[in-house]
Parts: C-alpha cells; structure tokens; sequence
C-alpha cells in the first residue's frame, strides 16, 4: 500500500504539480503549503486595525470613518493580509483557473492569524458566502465554501454552504462604487431555516466595501442569529 501511495504521488505531481500560491513555482515538497521563498516574504496585518471591519487605521484611532458612523451590520470582522498584487494574481488563479490548492494555504493562514479572533468570538458555524447557481455553473466551484471546509477541517467549527443562499444573480462588485454595492446586493440573499440565536462566521476571500458581509449579516440576524462575524483573506481598498 505505501509503495502503491507513492507511485499515485509520484503520477501526481508529474501530471499536476503542486504550486507555491504565491510565486507559482513548483513545489519541491508536496507536503508544504508554500515554497520558502514566499514564506519569509508573507506579512499578515499587525499595525493599528478599526476595531469593528479590521481595516488599518490611524494609531490613535479605534475605527474607521465608516464604522464610527455606524455603517455596517455585522457584529466583527477581520483580515488577514493586505491586498495587493502579488494577493490579487494568486486569488484569480485560484478562483479561475484551476489552483484550488491554493485555498489550502489560505486556509491554513486564516486558522493561524486569526486564532486570536476566533477564540474570542467563539463562532458555533461557518458560513460561506454563497454564488448565485448560474455563476457556480460558470466558475465551477465556489471560492468561499471551499475556504469555509478547509478553515472547519483547521479549527473543528463545523461548517455549512446550505443555510444562505444566493437567489439573485447580481452584477459584479469590482466596478462598483460603495453605494452601488450594497444596492446591487440588496435582498439577494436568502436564509432557508430559522437560527437559535446561534454565532455565525462567514467566510471569503476579500473584504473590500463590506456591502457583501453586512448583505449576510442582516439575513443571517433576520433569519436569528445572535452575532455574525467574518474572516477573510485579504482586505482589499475602500
């Protein structure tokens, strides 16, 4: 059996080789999530974060213009490394084009950063955010619930993609200002059962306006939901 293991992973990795999400280069072991170029180069946040979204803020300060405002619905949220180039060609890949590895390490780095958060919150259930069925037919898979059973595999938070789905199919967030978001994305979520005054984590790839996680927080706090939290991979630019 063990020789049978590693002829299959020896076929494997000649056939589809496991890359660095980062660089993209081959990895020399398979068992290594990222190559050790990429590992010392990797920077998580660590300087002044609004208390609410997470996004970076000035040192003095405790929030964001727009959480001192009181614009957002979810309860918290964080994460966990800036986004940037280098971030935005490694998500393309893996949402696009076949790297699904890839939200391994994005996992993993989302179980290890934000174990601080986690801890506190306390989160009974992870929740992807869902694609509308027509965009899953299109992608082929969906990024976030692939990130949501790997972050439940690292953590032991059991996870869901049945509780909210995505009934209509809106238009793409990325040209849009962030008042057009959060119209795009108006009643476009449905939860399909009442909650227990439960905590919930939803999970994605990249928290950028917030329109997209108080969209979910206001269903999920409709549908009984005691808090909703999220975690992401990257932040992105308001």
């Amino acid at each position: 059996m063990r020789k049978l293991r590693k002829t299959a992973e020896f076929l494997l990795d000649m056939i589809y080789p496991k890359k660095c999400p980062l660089c993209h280069e081959v990895l020399k072991d398979r068992n290594k999530l990222l190559c050790g170029k990429c590992a010392g180069k990797i920077r998580p946040f660590s300087s002044s974060l609004c208390m609410k979204c997470g996004k970076p803020v000035k040192m003095e300060e405790e929030y964001c213009v727009v959480c001192r405002e009181g614009g957002h619905y979810f309860t918290e949220g964080r994460s966990i490394f800036p986004y940037g180039e280098i971030w935005r060609q490694s998500l393309v890949r893996f949402k696009y084009y076949g790297c699904r590895e890839y939200g391994d390490f994005y996992a993993k780095a989302m179980s290890v950063y934000g174990r601080r958060y986690l801890e506190r919150w306390k989160p009974q259930l992870i929740v992807p955010v869902p694609l509308h069925p027509a965009k899953k037919r299109m992608r082929g898979f969906n990024q976030a619930a692939y990130l949501a059973e790997r972050l439940s595999c690292y953590t032991g938070i059991p996870w869901t993609d049945s509780l909210v789905l995505k009934i209509r199919n809106t238009r793409s967030q990325k040209k849009l200002d962030a008042l057009q978001r959060r119209n795009n994305l108006r009643k476009a979520y449905e939860v399909t059962h009442k909650l227990d005054d439960i905590s919930i984590l939803v999970v994605d790839d990249v928290y950028t306006t917030g329109s997209t996680m108080d969209a979910m927080a206001i269903c999920l706090t409709e549908a009984g939901a005691q808090a909703v939290y999220f975690l992401t991979v990257c932040a992105g630019r308001q």
